[in-house]
């Protein structure tokens, strides 16, 4: 299970966003497959609490099924990105399919940034995309979807994990629910005792 994919190896990989700046102290919280009614406004709720804005990765079928709830996420002055119309790994997509499925989205997503499900993307969709997409991956992926893993755990990962210019992944999903509603105000608690900004991609 990764949490933080090693630095080292980033590159290789090619043109893709894993962290922003290592110079500010600036965490930068993202959010991925909504927006779904059960869910994402909960998340808002929380955010407007803790006076905090993130990037929202949005699944295109869950912006067209609730185009009221994506609403709200871009009226409380967050950005969303994304994130393909069917949540499709794209190792296993052919990579004419693929585009289309993200340039499908992108008649309901207005953005610029795309973030691959699962982290999966081959090298021709990379390149068939990247001249119209910055390309997000994370820093830090919070696995808030697993059910074996506890929110203690998760919280000790994030906390010993934490840097500069990090990209945090979670998910406003139902699988992730229950972990995620019980870390993330423990997650902002910490980055905010610590110091840290948030910015948005």
């Amino acid at each position: 299970m990764t949490i933080q994919f090693p630095d080292f190896l980033r590159p290789i990989l090619g043109r893709m966003t894993w962290r922003k700046s290592k110079q500010e102290r600036v965490i930068y919280l993202t959010f991925d497959d909504g927006p779904i009614p059960e869910v994402t406004p909960k998340v808002l709720a929380i955010l407007d609490e803790y006076e905090v804005k993130a990037t929202f990765f949005c699944v295109g079928e869950n912006v067209q099924k609730h185009p009221d709830v994506y609403a709200q996420v871009l009226s409380r002055g967050h950005r969303t990105g994304n994130h393909t119309f069917n949540h499709i790994k794209g190792v296993f997509i052919p990579s004419e399919v693929y585009v289309d499925n993200v340039e499908r989205t992108a008649q309901l997503i207005d953005s610029k940034l795309f973030r691959p499900p699962h982290g999966l993307i081959t090298r021709s969709q990379r390149k068939a995309l990247e001249a119209d997409y910055e390309i997000i991956m994370w820093d830090l992926i919070t696995h808030d979807y697993n059910k074996s893993i506890s929110p203690q755990t998760i919280i000790k990962t994030i906390k010993r994990k934490s840097r500069n210019g990090m990209i945090v992944v979670f998910h406003d999903s139902l699988k992730a629910e229950e972990n995620m509603m019980a870390v993330l105000p423990m997650a902002l608690e910490f980055w905010k005792k610590e110091g840290y900004q948030f910015g948005l991609l």
